[in-house]
């Protein structure tokens, strides 16, 4: 089943100005449910505009949205209920955060979406523990946590929604190589546990392979593709005159494939390429050496 559809979705700023622009040029996809999604392309692509596009923060110039089959402005007044569905997280969402401790800021979005004490308190408690985050610390000022536990509350307040789409947009961005990898754990263990439909936008090609199943890809405001994370990837050449680039554990296996080496240069993660490795080892393989 669909979670979300574009048809010929259209957006230009500042129209009938000097500064006019598209800044994405009709965009039809369909994304089903429980995909896992890598939203790759380079700055100025249109993958921002276009995300923003999903949750109705943005309306299009033409063309329409669908979450599930409604469209989302065919009745502007049940907006609001589709952003509960559409969950958004920015970049440095941490900067949003002003509760005074971190339960109440996490408590939030569910408390307006007018659900009883007790059901909110119970997501309150799943989102933190999706986010590795402990009781103890629901009890703080999110202003006295670390740089990676305030992001953590600020996902954590989007999660405790619900929403059948979690989007976000580079949200290990600014953080260091452990704290990314454990935001990056934590929403695949998310994902896998709630079955939901992810969105993750990321100049990481590395973060992708590991994580999404799928990926989209922007340039120039259109859609370059959407499929598979290995047929995506696959397109190295095409990838680079856009200039993006597969993972670099990849490029290694394309230049030993090119050098005549019998390997599989479909290779996207260290994981993959470490059982590969290993497998050739254990039947004595070397390639055409």
């Amino acid at each position: 089943m669909t979670a979300i559809r574009t048809e010929h979705l259209t957006h230009t700023y500042s129209v009938g100005t000097p500064f006019q622009k598209v800044a994405v040029d009709n965009v039809s996809i369909a994304i089903e449910e429980g995909e896992y999604v890598g939203v790759i392309g380079h700055t100025g692509s249109g993958k921002s505009t276009f995300i923003q596009h999903l949750n109705g923060l943005l309306a299009p110039t033409s063309g329409k949205v669908y979450i599930g089959e409604e469209d989302l402005w065919a009745d502007k007044a049940k907006l609001r209920s589709f952003r509960f569905q559409v969950g958004l997280v920015f970049q440095y969402p941490e900067y949003q955060l002003f509760g005074e401790t971190v339960y109440s800021d996490i408590a939030f979005g569910p408390t307006n979406m007018g659900l009883p004490p007790e059901e909110v308190d119970f997501r309150v408690r799943q989102a933190a523990r999706f986010v590795g985050l402990s009781d103890e610390k629901l009890e703080k000022s999110p202003f006295e946590l670390s740089g990676g536990q305030k992001r953590r509350v600020a996902i954590a307040g989007v999660l405790a929604m619900d929403p059948k789409v979690l989007i976000l947009d580079e949200p290990t961005a600014g953080l260091d190589p452990k704290g990314r990898d454990k935001i990056l754990g934590e929403i695949r263990e998310y994902h896998e546990e709630k079955k939901n439909t992810v969105l993750l936008v990321s100049h990481s090609m590395e973060d992708i392979a590991k994580n999404a199943t799928m990926a989209l890809v922007m340039n120039q405001s259109q859609l370059f593709c959407y499929d598979r994370v290995e047929e995506v990837f696959g397109r190295a050449a095409e990838l680079g005159q856009m200039g993006l680039t597969i993972p670099q554990v990849s490029r290694v296996f394309l230049s030993l494939a090119e050098k005549g080496l019998d390997v599989n240069p479909r290779v996207y993660t260290v994981e993959a390429a470490r059982d590969q490795i290993l497998g050739k080892l254990s039947k004595g393989g070397r390639g055409n050496d």
